[in-house]
């Protein structure tokens, strides 16, 4: 695995990463406030053909906009993040589909500081799934994502407005899949 934007702090063990993201760092493009900011942290890995990727995920979210999850990204203009973000002191599931602009869609609620996260891609489609638990999944979203052979796919977290927080990423699972 390598990192795009590498943080100030991290390490790998047994279980998974941990991490402490640096100040304004985002992924974030040109919709609201037209920024285009691609400083956030990605540790990732280069992956093709349709995929279940899946993650547990536990962060200490304290300031607005600070989240982390799974990313899934062809290039600067065409990606995908997904996770727990942190708005106006409630933990959401958030997705945010960038295909030129971004956009955003988030679900308050029982997210909290811990949360499962999977991605499955097959062929032009991704579908993102929330746990509390790794077993029970429930769709977020369904969207197209360009049917490029490789994409990178691995962990992302960023502190738009905040100084930085620590997450860990644990559970780890890529398999190839069949899903039609």
């Amino acid at each position: 695995m390598q990192w795009l934007n590498e943080p100030p702090n991290w390490k790998t063990t047994s279980e998974g990463l941990e991490l402490t993201t640096g100040p304004k760092t985002d992924f974030w493009r040109i919709t609201h406030d037209n920024g285009d900011r691609h400083s956030g942290h990605f540790y990732y890995d280069t992956s093709s053909g349709s995929r279940i990727v899946s993650v547990r995920l536990e962060g200490q979210f304290n300031a607005l906009y600070d989240h982390a999850g799974l990313m899934v990204r062809l290039d600067e203009q065409n990606w995908i993040k997904c996770g727990i973000e942190y708005v106006h002191g409630v933990h959401h599931r958030s997705v945010v589909v960038t295909r030129g602009p971004s956009d955003w869609s988030i679900l308050p609620g029982d997210a909290g500081e811990s949360v499962w996260v999977r991605v499955a891609r097959v062929a032009h489609t991704i579908e993102v799934s929330f746990s509390s638990d790794g077993k029970e999944w429930f769709l977020h979203r369904q969207c197209y994502f360009p049917p490029n052979p490789a994409v990178q796919i691995g962990f992302m977290a960023a502190s738009p407005k905040g100084d930085g927080f620590r997450v860990r990423f644990t559970n780890f699972t890529d398999e190839k899949t069949e899903l039609a």
